[in-house]
Parts: structure tokens; C-alpha cells; sequence
């Protein structure tokens, strides 16, 4: 063999030894990409985990003075008698009526417990308790209680409720939940009517690091809906959150503007289904109550969203709600902090304030 030959075969070699190389480090690379996606998939199944311990751990420390006020004079009522009679009925119904529940359902309530205490013939007044507590769970619509997105779908959340309940506030808490589960999300300021408002709804949109549209003081609020349903599709988006007036002194008005978001919603986006959520305060009380019924008549409701409910020591109000209008609590607000917006289970809540 020539000496070309054997240099020729060398350099044959070294291209072969550089070639297993890069293949040698294009595996590696794959295989830190697979860890790197399992270790980041684990994180996410950490936190997502963290997160529901939390919340559970938030609702029951938060309630504390609805646990102290009006459900610890509830477990009263029958942890100071020893035998069932028409008095613990009798303070039950005036308990349950200053709690906010209301009278229609207060007596809903007692005409169930004492029917059902008759018919299992009970006699202690623990069992009564336990009954009560069951009745009230069964009072809560369990139902389309979350808000579910769907993928490939742009999926819109209108917020409607008076000014003052924390509907801005509620709204850039959704944004900034939705934000850290990887959608894009869009805010609309759709209450043009308050120079506040907007000011309030782009700050919440910085802190959850969304985009956001908005139109000039004054102007319709259908435009903004429109133009934000627009940059939406143009976007992409996969959430978007719109804000609206907090106006309730005319149901004329307010039912005339909110038909003309609801129809621009509709024409955007077909046929396909949309949430219409209505934020109340929990410290309200029978207020609160009368909001949700002015608003269900003007507009089709999809659920409520309850705020402040750290603040009360009632909170007969989410029953009253659920109950009366049959419409399901999407969201519970326990707090000012952004993840302070709790999603809403009925078992959870009644666990967190009845023991």
C-alpha cells in the first residue's frame, strides 16, 4: 500500500471517528431533552399537587370566621341539648335566616330535617347534626361547577356583577391561574364607563403577564368585546376574560347593553358555548342575594363566582345563591392574593365549616 493510500485511510478513519462523535453527542443531547421533558413533566405534576393541597388548606384556614360565627352557633344548638325538640327547630330557623340564607330557603331546610328526622326516627340531637349538614351539601349544585376549557377553542369567560364585589380583581386572578396552566390569555375592558376600572384591569394584566385590550372612556362596550374577540382570534388565544360595566340602577340599560355583548359573543364564535359568571360578595349578604336575581333576569348566568368570604361570619349566602337560582358556584375568592381564588367543591366547603 502506497503512502497516499494509507493517508487517504486515515483521514477515511478520522471522518468515521468524527462522524460516531456527532452521533455519539446527538444521542446525548436527545437523551437530556427526554430528561429534561420528564423532569419538567414531574414539576408540573408536583405543583399541580402542591397547588390542591393549598387550596384545601386555604379554605378551611380562610373560613375561619364563618366557623367561628355562625356555624360554631349552629354545632351549639345541638351539642347544649340532649334531647330533640321544637325549640332546637325554632333557634335553627332564626340562626339560618341571620345567617344570609334567606327565609325561602331557611324554611326549605327545617321542613326537610324535620321530615326526615320523623321518617329515620332519630333522636339524637348529634344525628340531627350530621343530618343537617347533609341536607345542606345536597342544597349545593354539584353540577357544571367548573370552568372547563377546551382545547383548540377559543374559550371566552364574560364577568358581569356591581362595582365593588372584586369583579376587576376576580378577573385578573382567572388570568393569572389560566396563564400558569400554558394559555394564552387575552383581558378585555369592557367597563368603559369607570376610568378606574380599566387602570385596575391593565395593572392585573401586567402582574399575570396576559395581554389586553381596551377602548377609550366613554365608548360602547360592545366595540371593546368585538375588538377583543378579534385580537383574540388573530392571537390565537385560548382564554379570554372580559370585564363589563358595574352598573344595576337601570335594568333597561344594563339588559340592552348586555344583549348586544351576548350577541357580538355569538356572532364571533357560532353556536359554541361561553361561560356568563356573575361575581358576588359574600359579605352582602341578602344584597348579594338580590344582584344575582336582577342579573339572571337580564342575562343568561352560567354560574357565580363568591368573593370574600374570608370577610364574613355568615356565609349563608352560597347556599342561598345555589339554591335559588340553581346555578352552580364556580369559584370561591378567600383572600386578596392572586391565588387566593379557590375552584368551588361542595363536599370541601361544607368539610371546612361544619368541623
Amino acid at each position: 500500500m502506497g503512502l497516499f493510500d494509507k493517508l487517504l485511510g486515515k483521514k477515511e478513519k478520522a471522518e468515521e471517528a468524527k462522524e460516531e462523535l456527532k452521533e455519539g453527542v446527538k444521542e446525548k443531547e436527545q437523551k437530556i431533552i427526554e430528561i429534561s421533558k420528564e423532569i419538567k413533566e414531574k414539576d408540573e405534576i408536583i405543583d399541580k399537587g402542591i397547588e390542591e393541597i393549598n387550596e384545601k388548606v386555604n379554605m378551611s384556614e380562610r373560613l375561619t370566621k364563618s366557623k367561628q360565627g355562625f356555624f360554631a352557633k349552629l354545632k351549639n344548638i345541638f351539642s347544649s341539648k340532649s334531647k330533640i325538640s321544637e325549640s332546637i327547630y325554632e333557634e335553627l330557623e332564626d340562626l339560618l335566616i341571620q345567617s344570609d340564607i334567606g327565609l325561602n330557603m331557611t324554611t326549605k331546610i327545617i321542613e326537610k330535617l324535620e321530615k326526615e328526622v320523623k321518617n329515620k326516627k332519630i333522636t339524637e340531637t348529634s344525628e340531627v347534626y350530621d343530618l343537617l349538614k347533609e341536607l345542606m351539601t345536597n342544597f349545593l349544585i354539584t353540577e357544571n361547577n367548573k370552568i372547563e376549557l377546551k382545547d383548540g377553542e377559543l374559550n371566552v369567560i364574560l364577568i358581569v356583577g356591581v362595582n365593588g364585589v372584586g369583579k376587576t380583581t376576580t378577573i385578573g386572578k382567572l388570568a393569572s391561574k389560566y396563564k400558569k396552566m400554558g394559555k394564552k390569555v387575552l383581558l378585555g375592558a369592557g367597563d368603559t364607563f369607570r376610568a378606574a376600572a380599566v387602570e385596575q384591569l391593565e395593572e392585573w394584566a401586567k402582574r399575570a403577564d396576559v395581554d389586553i385590550v381596551k377602548g377609550k372612556e366613554g365608548v360602547d362596550p360592545a366595540s371593546v368585546v368585538f375588538d377583543t374577540l378579534t385580537r383574540a382570534n388573530e392571537i390565537k388565544a385560548d382564554v379570554v376574560i372580559i370585564d363589563t360595566a358595574g352598573r344595576l340602577h337601570n335594568k333597561a340599560n344594563l339588559m340592552r347593553e348586555l344583549e348586544k355583548i351576548n350577541s357580538i359573543i355569538k356572532r364571533k364564535i357560532g353556536e359554541q358555548r361561553y361561560e356568563s359568571i356573575l361575581v358576588i360578595d359574600g359579605t352582602t349578604g341578602q344584597n348579594g342575594l338580590n344582584q344575582a336575581k336582577e342579573f339572571n333576569e337580564v342575562t343568561n348566568l352560567t354560574g357565580f363566582i363568591v368573593t370574600k368570604l374570608d370577610g364574613t361570619a355568615k356565609g349563608g349566602i352560597v347556599f342561598a345563591v345555589s339554591e335559588e337560582l340553581q346555578k352552580p358556584i364556580k369559584f370561591i375568592g378567600l383572600g386578596e392574593k392572586i391565588n387566593d381564588l379557590v375552584e368551588f367543591d361542595a363536599r370541601e366547603f361544607i368539610a371546612a365549616i361544619f368541623n
